[in-house]
């Protein structure tokens, strides 16, 4: 292993002077950085691009039309050299160190007393990332990982919970005490839920896990109803993926892919409750009463559904019965399989000249209601998503005809959206029934029904008939 060559430091700049020598674009790199710094920023440059000058003015830095003298670096905390001229950035680093000041040249490390990291910004909660200038592509590709695993609102969290120390070392002895609130306070479903509420609803999350430590209650459950999204882990939400992380136990559908259940927390204790060939299904009844007893002992539940679970994943039962038990819970949507499926064929599921609604429905009515209102959904000016309506294809293309469709309305139909194993087809209203035959299709099947599906890339789609329903 080899030693550093540079010692990472963080440079108080609050309120201190900070030089940005340069107009152009490597200047201005320098000053969207700065501009989230509380730093007094001054920038010079004889010939200031528009772009920089309006970033200055939009954040009251003055800019002084001429390259700074010695006199004008001094007492400065920092001074950022980048005119993207060699000899003018060489002569200005020389009188920037005269003045006793620290300098960065962008892009020339062989000139630089410091380096600029690729920095994960999360106020008061920072992270940089420095490769010695070696590889600064790599530094951006780790940050952006990092990104990914660091929550928007941690930097809310770390500054109340300066706010808070004091408070929290009157109430609770140093200690395991101490440190299971600080534990719950920072990854905790409750206050994790409440970070996207705002800062008032962190307070007062903080306050209820503060009294409950110092009284010794039990720590109560918490349920989210969390969209797996259709398929591929890499569309999970960055929330979804937090969650998840932090989840004691994971209930989940048998059309929550793999990929996304290898992000759940190793520990996690996981309930299938999903529909499986040769064993009766879970009913949403039982589902409630997991959901409710899991979170009654303490727990943080996820609740997993493909797609997003306000789209008939029946949430709103799930809801209702959180709600009438008591039970705190949240929302983090997904990707729901319609709109993965229209990414993943390029089809515009809205479209200024075909189509100007897009109506979610289902190929089936619940159990006891009334039958599927046909002449809504047979509109020429829009798009019909349908779920789980393949079985029934040949219902769906009559229904759809005898109240005004034309037979020949751009159909097409995806098979396991955003997974390896997607497959697609595409036809017309007419040749819609013959998908309910084909006995080729195991995973969730999402229909698409308009003229605009028409503009979707369907080059390699299969015809919804095989050889075979041909023949019968």
């Amino acid at each position: 292993m080899g030693a550093l060559r540079t010692f990472p430091v963080s440079t108080v700049v609050d309120g201190r002077r900070v030089i940005v020598a340069g107009g152009g674009e490597a200047a201005d790199a320098k000053l969207r950085l700065l501009a989230k710094t509380s730093a007094a920023v001054e920038i010079y440059s004889p010939a200031p691009e528009a772009v920089l000058t309006a970033r200055a003015e939009g954040a009251g830095y003055p800019v002084h039309r001429r390259d700074p003298e010695e006199a004008d670096f001094a007492g400065a905390a920092l001074a950022f050299i980048g005119t993207e001229d060699e000899a003018t950035d060489i002569a200005l680093a020389e009188r920037a160190r005269a003045a006793g000041v620290t300098v960065n040249v962008v892009d020339r490390p062989d000139l630089c007393d410091v380096l600029t990291p690729a920095i994960v910004d999360r106020a008061p909660v920072t992270i940089a990332i420095s490769t010695e200038g070696s590889a600064p592509v790599l530094a951006g590709i780790l940050r952006a990982r990092i990104e990914e695993i660091l929550t928007p609102g941690l930097g809310t969290l770390a500054r109340l919970a300066g706010d808070l120390r004091a408070q929290v070392a009157a109430l609770l002895p140093p200690g395991a005490k101490r440190l299971s609130f600080w534990r719950a306070y920072f990854s905790g479903a409750e206050t994790a839920g409440a970070v996207a509420r705002g800062e008032a609803d962190v307070r007062r999350a903080a306050v209820r896990l503060l009294e409950a430590e110092r009284n010794g209650e039990e720590k109560a459950g918490f349920v989210w109803l969390v969209g797996a999204g259709p398929g591929a882990a890499d569309l999970l939400t960055l929330r979804a993926r937090n969650v998840l992380a932090e989840a004691d136990v994971v209930v989940f559908d048998s059309l929550v892919d793999q990929g996304v259940m290898e992000v759940v927390r190793r520990d996690a204790r996981r309930i299938d409750v999903g529909k499986r060939k040769g064993r009766a299904p879970v009913s949403q009844a039982k589902i409630n009463a997991i959901l409710v007893a899991e979170a009654q002992a303490g727990h943080a539940v996820v609740r997993l559904k493909a797609g997003d679970p306000m789209v008939y994943g029946r949430a709103g039962e799930e809801i209702a019965a959180l709600r009438d038990a008591g039970i705190a819970h949240a929302v983090v949507p997904g990707i729901t399989a319609a709109l993965g499926a229209a990414a993943e064929t390029a089809t515009p599921l809205t479209h200024r000249e075909h189509a100007s609604s897009l109506i979610f429905a289902t190929g089936h009515a619940a159990p006891g209601e009334e039958s599927i209102d046909w002449a809504a959904l047979a509109r020429s000016d829009a798009t019909v998503s349908l779920y789980m309506a393949k079985t029934v294809a040949d219902q769906v293309a009559g229904s759809l005809m005898a109240h005004g469709l034309t037979a020949d309305t751009p159909v097409g139909a995806v098979e396991n959206a955003c997974r390896p194993v997607q497959r697609r087809f595409f036809g017309t209203l007419a040749d819609l029934p013959r998908l309910s035959g084909r006995g080729d299709l195991a995973g969730p099947v999402v229909i698409f029904v308009g003229r605009a599906v028409a503009e979707g890339d369907w080059a390699n789609a299969e015809p919804f008939a095989t050889s075979e329903t041909l023949a019968a």
